[in-house]
């Protein structure tokens, strides 16, 4: 009996032992990928510059992205202007996916991040802001929130309908994708919502029909900002010959 009680102790403690190690080991590990871990990189943000947040997400556009985030960025060239600092948020910190297969990481997740104060909101178009990412409440809470001390926010395509579900759009006119107008029309029927133009400013809100007239739109709250010839210059970096002479666009006098 009592070497059978020797052989169980011994046999307890030689488990006992080796749980101990395993638990030393994967606690050693698990402390390692930490250690190996990169620390997240945040955007250097220079200081007197407006900060341009873009909203992106999977499906993203690329041209409605791409087009102002140019514009913007080209700011920082020039001389004797308060330039922009540009960059990205989303709700997560993994790379997102355009709608043609451009991967894009993130500079912030909104979600977690500590983030700067956002001078000027960039929504550009995306796949699903007609449908299910205007169920998304914390993608539309985000919207707002920055909405309430930024300068500007601006929509390219069917980013409007982003603004619109967020209620920015209620006491503004707007306009959006010229095709989708009638959506928009039927989905928020009390906005004013504008047609035979390429973008609307109107207060602090700039919405434009997106495509590759995203540019000008970019161009024209660049001119608004920083007058004619900086703009010309903007435009002439990008090969874009800009003038407001004859482009249809709107400006609600307040």
């Amino acid at each position: 009996m009592k070497r059978i009680l020797l052989i169980l102790t011994f046999a307890l403690c030689i488990v006992s032992c080796e749980t101990k190690v395993s638990k030393e080991m994967e606690n050693n590990s698990q402390t390692e990928q930490k250690e190996n871990t990169p620390k997240k990189q945040f955007p250097k943000l220079e200081a007197n510059r407006y900060n341009v947040g873009f909203l992106i997400m999977d499906g993203v556009f690329n041209t409605e992205l791409t087009a102002p985030f140019d514009i913007f960025q080209h700011t920082i060239f020039r001389k004797n202007i308060k330039a922009m600092n540009v960059f990205t948020v989303a709700n997560t910190d993994e790379a997102v996916t355009t709608f043609e297969g451009m991967r894009i990481l993130p500079d912030y997740n909104y979600l977690n991040d500590s983030l700067p104060k956002i001078d000027i909101l960039v929504v550009p178009s995306a796949e699903h802001h007609l449908d299910t990412d205007l169920e998304d409440e914390k993608m539309i809470s985000f919207v707002q929130k920055v909405a309430k001390n930024a300068e500007f926010v601006t929509s390219h395509c069917d980013g409007a309908f982003v603004l619109a579900k967020a209620g920015l759009l209620d006491n503004v006119a707007s306009t959006t994708f010229p095709s989708d107008i009638p959506k928009m029309r039927e989905m928020f029927p009390n906005l004013d919502i504008r047609d035979n133009t390429l973008f609307v400013h109107d207060g602090k809100y700039i919405t434009s029909a997106g495509g590759a007239k995203s540019f000008e739109a970019a161009l024209y709250l660049c001119q608004h900002l920083y007058g004619k010839e900086i703009t010309k210059s903007l435009a002439g970096g990008l090969v874009i010959d800009w003038t407001l002479d004859g482009y249809p666009h709107t400006i609600i006098e307040k």
